[in-house]
């Protein structure tokens, strides 16, 4: 034994940089390349999906976290709210407090049941409070959409391993699809790997729409699922581009109302001096018609001339109407059709303005000529136009407060309207669902009446995979 010992001390200083360099490698073989080997061999298909945004764990889109979680409540398709992990809520304290009861033997990914403590929307102005059996939302004022904001799914945090030695967050949700792997850039997510039930799903974020459509041709991804424009993809004879039409998004041009210039009168005549789609895409509204609250028959702005030319004329301006108009690459060529719409609207207003008995003052005819000054920027500001002709997005619920009420930072548009305001504020303190619908049709019907935007149609995205 004591000649084994001192054969295996000679050996180890003679060739102790061999047995060190052999530890190492084995260590680098079993940490990086047998998962290599593993993750080659799986049955799981790969599908490499592209994605525009940037993104990190915390705000990961809305598609991708539905994969990984679920929420409280969920959305149905009239966009009605439905308990899912909670059994049942009920509302106290006249809408101030919400007591959610929440569903037993629900699992984490991980194997561990979910408790009222495990629940954590993060809220800045909302008290959470878990007792054994349920959850209490204490809000600062009565807010009826709230039941709505709990279809966001939730997550635990958790960590993995991470090149054998080391361990980095992940995020733990419900359900079968998990995280498996992802790769950052800096701070932002660069690649993201959602292991389903069947497939293996690789996540790529690129910035803008022209750098996804150029690594789809650059094969780095073969799926986009929902991207505004496909470019020259729909010409690709191995490409398939399929439409979809989004009823939750709208193309609209937003007035200033600020500006002196956008009185009601210029904004109705504006208006009405634009054809609608005729494919049944035509908007009505800020409100998804699909929504439980959406107004059928409201106001419409189908074009009409001759009203356009009497609302101008009822009150006509007292400078030119030169006008500029913001929009983005996607929607240039909608907006030089808007242009054409309004020159020739127009030219139709000087010729009534100069053979109309009710303007006495003929110098003013001049100033109905609309020249409009167009601005195509990648990132419009939505501090600093006069028209803007961008896609927005109708929340899950038919809540309006952000956008329209007169007091919100987030008004970008600048729109003041009492009788707005009061239905806003009463819709969004109001329990009872038919009440609410009630509001929110009357709110559409004032909204349409002093238009604050010209809405015009619903908007396609488009999904563009390989054959």
């Amino acid at each position: 034994m004591r000649r084994f010992y001192w054969y295996l001390t000679a050996y180890a200083k003679k060739h102790g940089w061999i047995l060190v360099g052999s530890l190492v490698g084995a260590i680098i073989v079993f940490s990086l390349f047998i998962p290599l080997m593993v993750d080659k061999i799986t049955f799981k298909k790969k599908q490499y999906i592209g994605m525009i945004g940037s993104f990190t764990l915390n705000t990961l889109p809305t598609n991708i976290k539905n994969q990984l979680s679920v929420g409280l409540t969920q959305i149905t398709e009239t966009k009605e709210v439905q308990p899912y992990l909670a059994q049942r809520w009920v509302v106290e304290d006249d809408g101030k407090q919400y007591r959610f009861v929440l569903k037993k033997d629900i699992l984490w990914q991980d194997g561990k049941e979910i408790t009222p403590e495990d629940i954590n929307y993060q809220f800045v102005d909302v008290e959470t409070i878990a007792t054994p059996n349920d959850i209490v939302f204490k809000l600062p004022d009565s807010f009826s959409p709230f039941p709505s904001v709990l279809s966001e799914p939730i997550f635990r945090y958790g960590t993995e391993k991470y090149l054998w030695f080391f361990s980095r967050p992940t995020l733990i949700g419900v359900g079968q699809s998990r995280i498996t792997d992802y790769t950052k850039k800096g701070n932002r997510l660069q690649e993201l790997v959602v292991e389903t039930a069947e497939n293996k799903l690789v996540y790529r974020f690129y910035l803008t729409e022209s750098d996804l459509l150029n690594a789809f041709k650059r094969g780095e991804v073969d799926i986009i699922p929902d991207i505004a424009d496909s470019g020259d993809l729909k010409d690709w004879k191995n490409v398939e581009v399929t439409p979809f039409l989004n009823t939750n998004r709208y193309l609209a041009v937003f007035f200033n109302n600020s500006d002196p210039l956008m009185t009601k009168n210029i904004r109705q005549a504006l208006s009405y001096g634009l054809e609608s789609p005729k494919d049944g895409t035509q908007a009505r509204g800020p409100i998804d018609p699909t929504s439980w609250a959406y107004l059928e028959g409201g106001k419409t702005y189908d074009k009409d001339l001759e009203r356009a030319v009497e609302r101008l004329l009822d009150d006509p301006p007292r400078q030119p109407l030169e006008l500029n108009l913001t929009t983005t690459q996607t929607f240039g060529s909608e907006a030089e059709n808007i242009i054409s719409q309004w020159t020739e609207l127009g030219k139709k207003a000087v010729e009534e303005c100069q053979v109309s008995k009710d303007v006495e003052d003929k110098e003013l005819c001049a100033y109905l000529e609309i020249k409009v000054n167009l601005k195509v920027s990648a990132f419009p500001d939505t501090s600093d136009f006069q028209l803007l002709l961008i896609g927005q997005e109708s929340p899950v619920d038919p809540d309006q407060y952000f956008l329209w009420h007169s007091d919100q930072p987030t008004n970008f548009t600048k729109y003041k309207n009492t009788r707005i305001d009061s239905l806003l504020e009463k819709a969004r303190t109001t329990i009872d669902q038919d009440e609410r619908k009630a509001l929110y049709q009357e709110f559409q019907q004032f909204l349409l009446e002093d238009p604050p935007a010209i809405f015009l149609r619903h908007l396609y995205s488009y999904e563009v995979k390989r054959k």
